[in-house]
């Protein structure tokens, strides 16, 4: 029960530090999520150990926790990671790709094209990197990608959220196709370029 209302609240205040609702600096006082959260302080302390674990937020001795700063610089670092930790966990997934992780991959492109706010494409985005990442199996490295997804969103919010439109991502569909086709040099690379244009 405490670990679901753990995972609860840390999701609840990712989402708000991701979209800009919750801004850098701003204070995460544990009394005030309690009470939103009608809980006792263990959750809460638990989930801000994990938003510190991601990078979100930053806790300091005698000042509590705040959200931490977003730093410009390091977007092209969290890209160049991307490129090179989704390409690996794509290569080595792709010999145990199923029927099944192509149909859910197909189901996450659809909804990310039919996305009609930000929120919720970059919810649908997300999803859909998980689901062609996952079959690799390997937790570190998938752990370590949703850390970079995390960074990039909340990049993304900050300097795209005013020019977002909703849009048909060509490159998830070619990724998809290189994907039914046992393809895995194409869908690498298109993973690659696809990340790159981030930038």
């Amino acid at each position: 029960m405490t670990a679901t209302i753990a995972d609860t609240i840390y999701q609840a205040l990712s989402e708000q530090i991701v979209t800009g609702a919750l801004k850098a600096g701003e204070k995460l006082r544990q009394d005030h999520i309690a009470r939103e959260f009608d809980t006792s302080h263990v959750p809460v302390r638990e989930a801000l150990l994990r938003l510190e674990a991601h990078g979100l937020a930053i806790s300091e001795p005698r000042r509590g926790t705040r959200v931490s700063a977003l730093n410009p610089s390091e977007i092209r670092e969290v890209i160049e990671m991307r490129v090179a930790l989704e390409v690996l966990a794509l290569t080595h997934g792709f010999a145990r790709i199923t029927k099944a992780d192509l149909d859910a991959a197909e189901a996450a492109r659809l909804a990310c094209d039919e996305a009609e706010d930000m929120a919720t494409w970059e919810r649908c985005n997300r999803a859909f990197h998980r689901i062609i990442l996952a079959p690799c199996q390997m937790p570190r490295l998938l752990a370590s990608i949703d850390d970079l997804h995390i960074a990039s969103a909340r990049h993304l919010f900050a300097n795209w959220r005013h020019q977002w439109r909703p849009r048909i991502d060509q490159d998830h569909a070619a990724i998809v196709q290189a994907m039914q086709r046992q393809d895995a040099p194409a869908a690498c690379e298109i993973l690659r370029r696809h990340l790159r244009r981030v930038r």
